[in-house]
Order: C-alpha cells, then sequence, then structure tokens
C-alpha cells in the first residue's frame, strides 16, 4: 500500500481538500475511476466520461469503503470518513495517482511508443521482438493484448487507462523487463491515458481518415496524434515514415538530429543524409518480400515475412528504432528476422493443394483496404483472380463506408459485402452505405459473415486470392451489443479445408 500523502504530493493541478485531514495517515489499496470496483482503502478518481460522469458516482464509492475521493468539483455533502482533493483536471490527476501508487514504474523503463492510423501493432511488435533479442527485455502493450515475457493479459483497448497502463508497467518491472513498446492510440493522448509518460522513442506510421466520429476533423486527428512527440524524453527521438504527407507535422518540433526518416518512394525530407533510412524492394510474392535498407551508406537486405509495401515501411520503422537506440544493424536485423507472426495481419491459410489461398486482415479503414488490396493484386498470379469479403462496423466513422465501397470494386475482381462489428446499427442499413460509393458495379451482398467468406471460398479457382478484411484478430462479432464467438480465422480454414484433401492448410507469416 502507499499513503495517500505520498500520493497527494505527486498531483499536478492540486486545488485543495476537505474531509479527512490527514492524507499522511490514509494507506490507499487500490486506484480506479469505476465505482464498481471500489474496495475499502479505495482512492476513486471521478473522471467525466462520454456515457457517464464520475462525479455522479462519489457517494457510492465512499459508501463502498473509498478512502479518498479525486474529483474537479467537491461533491454537495463531503462525508468525513474520506477525504476529497480537488483538482483542476481528473484525467491528468488520474495518471499522476497512477505513476506514484505504482512507484513511477514508466519512468524505470525504456518506452517506445507507435502512433498512426495503420501499422502501430506489426511495427509494435517487430520493435519488441528486436529489443527483447538484443538482450533488452521488453513487454509488449497494444490492441487486444499486453504481453510481458510468456505471460498474455486480454485488454480492452488498444491504449489501457492510466492506471492500468501504470499497473501493466509494474508487472513489467517485476517480471525483469527493462522496456515497454506500446501502441499510442490519438484517443489515449487526447484523453490523457499517457499523462507523464516519457517515451525514448516516437514513431509515426501514417495518418488516414479514421475516427472522424470522435475527432471531427483531420485536423484534430493529426493534432492528437502530434501530441505523442511532444512527450519525448530530453534523449528521446522520433521516427516518422517520410512517404506520409503528414510526417513533416509530426516533427517539426524537433531538431533534425532527432529524427529520422523511413522512406520507401525516396520522398524528400527534413532529415539530413545521416538520419535518412530507405527501403529498395526487390521481389515480392504471396509469401512475403525481398528489399534491401540503405543507411549510412550500407545496403542491408532483408526479408520480410508480409506481402505488401506497407509491411517493408513496418520493417523499416522497427529497423529505425533499433539504430536509434544504438543497436548495431546486423543486430537490429537478427531481431527482425525472428520476430513472430501477428495475428489478424496479412495471415495466409491455403487449401490443402495449396491451389488457393485466403488471408486475414484487420485492415478497416479506407486505407488499410487499400494497400491490402494493392498488395495482394500485385502477387495474384496472371489469369487468377483478387476476391474481397469485408464490412464496416457499426457506431463508427460513417464517412468511410462509401469509400471503402468504392476502394473494394476499384481493386477487387469479386466483392462481397457482409457485417463487421455492427454493434447497435441496423446491419443492412451499413451495407446500404457501403454499396453508395460502388456505383452500381457488381458484387455481393451477405450479411451473414461466416456465409459470406464460405461463398467467397467456395468461388475460388486455382491461383485465386481471397482477402477476408476488417476484424483480423478478433475473435468475437458485436451484434446489439453482445459479443459473440467467431474467427474469420477458423472459419476460412474449415472452408478451405473443405476445398481438397486433409492436409495442414495454415501458414503462418
Amino acid at each position: 500500500m502507499v499513503m495517500l500523502g505520498e500520493i497527494e504530493q505527486g498531483i499536478g493541478g492540486f486545488l485543495g481538500s476537505r474531509g479527512v485531514a490527514d492524507a499522511a495517515s490514509i494507506a490507499v489499496s487500490i486506484v480506479t475511476c469505476d465505482s464498481r470496483e471500489v474496495l475499502p482503502g479505495a482512492l476513486f478518481v471521478a473522471v467525466r466520461g462520454f456515457r457517464t460522469d464520475g462525479h455522479r458516482h462519489i457517494a457510492g464509492a465512499v459508501a463502498s469503503g473509498a478512502a479518498a475521493v479525486v474529483c474537479e468539483e467537491y461533491p454537495q455533502e463531503c462525508l468525513p470518513s474520506a477525504r476529497y482533493i480537488l483538482v483542476e483536471d481528473a484525467r491528468a490527476a488520474l495518471a499522476d495517482v497512477a505513476r506514484t501508487f505504482y512507484g513511477d514504474a514508466s519512468g524505470k523503463l525504456l518506452i517506445v511508443g507507435v502512433t498512426g492510423t495503420n501499422g502501430k501493432t506489426t511495427t509494435s511488435r517487430l520493435v519488441t521482438s528486436m529489443l527483447n533479442s538484443a538482450g533488452i527485455p521488453a513487454g509488449y502493450i497494444g490492441t487486444g493484448l499486453c504481453r510481458i515475457g510468456e505471460e498474455e493479459i486480454t485488454l480492452e483497448r488498444t491504449t489501457p487507462e492510466a492506471h492500468g497502463l501504470q499497473s501493466l508497467f509494474r508487472r513489467m518491472l517485476d517480471a525483469g523487463c527493462r522496456a515497454a513498446v506500446m501502441e499510442v492510440s490519438s484517443h489515449a493522448l487526447v484523453l490523457k491515458r499517457v499523462h507523464g509518460i516519457g517515451f525514448r522513442a516516437a514513431v509515426f506510421t501514417n495518418l488516414t481518415s479514421e475516427h472522424l466520429d470522435f475527432h471531427e476533423s483531420m485536423e484534430h486527428y493529426a493534432a492528437a496524434k502530434r501530441l505523442l512527440f511532444d512527450q519525448l524524453t530530453p534523449d528521446g527521438f522520433a521516427v516518422v515514415n517520410s512517404d506520409d504527407a503528414h510526417s513533416g507535422f509530426m516533427a517539426g518540433a524537433l531538431s533534425t538530429d532527432r529524427v529520422l526518416c523511413c522512406s520507401i518512394e525516396g520522398a524528400a525530407s527534413a532529415c539530413t543524409p545521416d538520419r535518412r533510412i530507405a527501403a529498395e524492394i526487390s521481389s515480392m510474392n504471396v509469401d512475403g518480400s525481398m528489399a534491401t535498407i540503405c543507411f549510412r551508406g550500407e545496403r542491408i537486405p532483408v526479408t520480410v515475412a508480409l506481402p505488401g509495401t506497407f509491411n517493408v515501411m513496418n520493417l523499416l520503422e522497427a529497423f529505425a528504432v533499433g539504430v536509434g537506440l544504438g543497436l548495431e544493424p546486423s543486430t537490429v536485423i537478427r531481431g527482425l528476422a525472428g520476430a513472430s507472426a501477428v495475428g489478424g495481419r496479412m495471415e495466409r491459410f491455403w487449401s490443402p493443394d495449396r491451389s488457393r489461398c485466403g488471408v486475414v486482415d484487420y485492415a478497416h479503414t479506407p486505407d488499410a483496404l487499400q494497400k491490402a488490396l494493392e498488395a495482394l493484386r500485385a502477387i495474384t498470379p496472371a489469369g487468377a483472380g483478387l476476391t474481397v469479403v469485408f464490412g464496416c462496423g457499426g457506431n463508427r466513422d460513417r464517412l468511410k463506408r462509401p469509400e471503402m465501397g468504392r476502394i473494394a470494386a476499384d481493386l477487387a475482381d469479386r466483392v462481397i459485402l457482409t457485417s463487421d462489428n455492427p454493434r447497435d446499427e441496423d446491419p443492412e442499413a451499413i451495407l446500404d452505405e457501403i454499396e453508395a460509393g460502388m456505383a452500381g458495379r457488381a458484387h455481393l451482398r451477405v450479411s451473414d459473415r461466416a456465409e459470406a467468406i464460405r461463398r467467397a471460398v467456395e468461388g475460388l479457382g486455382d491461383g485465386d486470392i481471397l482477402l477476408v478484411a476488417g476484424k483480423g484478430h478478433e475473435k468475437y462479432q458485436e451484434v446489439a451489443g453482445k459479443k459473440h464467438a467467431f474467427s474469420d480465422q477458423d472459419i476460412l480454414a474449415a472452408c478451405l479445408e473443405k476445398r481438397g484433401q486433409a492436409g495442414d492448410s495454415k501458414e503462418h507469416a
């Protein structure tokens, strides 16, 4: 346990207190912003959320045994059994409180943050593998998963709330980790989940239209991503995809000696020659890509076990993190070569005779769908066809739906529209909005996702490739507010198996 007096000293924006006068005498057992988690001795932080305001639950938290409450306004009645701490910003205070409660775990780790619309998971997992291989034990926090050594912890969101993050950092430290690699979402940056964390390296992958239901405009979305680069440690550095037009904005406040620029297209950048890292792709097929990394006069051959130019960029960014940390290029390459596959990211499945290939990918934005289809189109054999099965999630940015329909119609030979996670929306209404962008071009519409995958596989000919996009690693489908067990991988593998004789139909990159 940690004494409340120590915790209070670390809270920025402290305005005053009421209730129990002696903070030094109060032992805090847990920190939470969810009143349902309160136990005797808890410190409850009243955060204003999107669905409810934590201030409405202060009385209930105290009744459940909360010893202290952090709030932006005092409740009408402050009971003498608890201490009420007034702050300017409860979200920032939650991060401050958690950092002290967990012994400043984040400050004792080398932390790498990866942000961008697409590519965060693959890049983060590559960096994690590289660090572990180089003798720097690293944990990973990202989409749906935290990995500490061999332990895997399921997460609700890409970037947990501040107290959840600090708890994970503490577990990493206790397990012997020296570093943590984490995906940093734009929501997390705006909502101050990473407030107070110092990043040794910050990576920008790309920026395309997404989450505009939350950010309202691309300008606001970009500004949210840029917040990560304001949290670099004094010796920290940035890695940017200089092929993306937003890269200059992301690193604009940093001196050029603190930025490493990655490029495949050879885009001009503000980086000095010794800070530029380029890749030349020599070949690409369904098994991956062969490329050469060009850095400070060296030409280093690499194999990327995933198809697509965007996956070469993911590897390039991970390489940049390694050399930016002072590792030898050869050490970095060895670590990247040993990286394990990321489920649901260009994950390949085969019919038993390997005549037909299915690919599961998390592509759920227009840019990600376009890049996945372009990558597969480039490696589809002459005379063979490319099929895509996809939908769009409910209760999310509706503007991307017709755009994704247009992209699918432009790049695939056969399109089957289906449900993704309709959530609280009518699945058929979502499909209507996707169809609006297809300009009447031929397609199938099968709202049952399992049936859509089955029909797609049945229609595959020799050499054909099928992309099942949108859900990737997810093992559920959310319909009418409830999550049901569902796996694109399991269904695709079973359907492909029926196309031939028994055998191992799955190949993981």
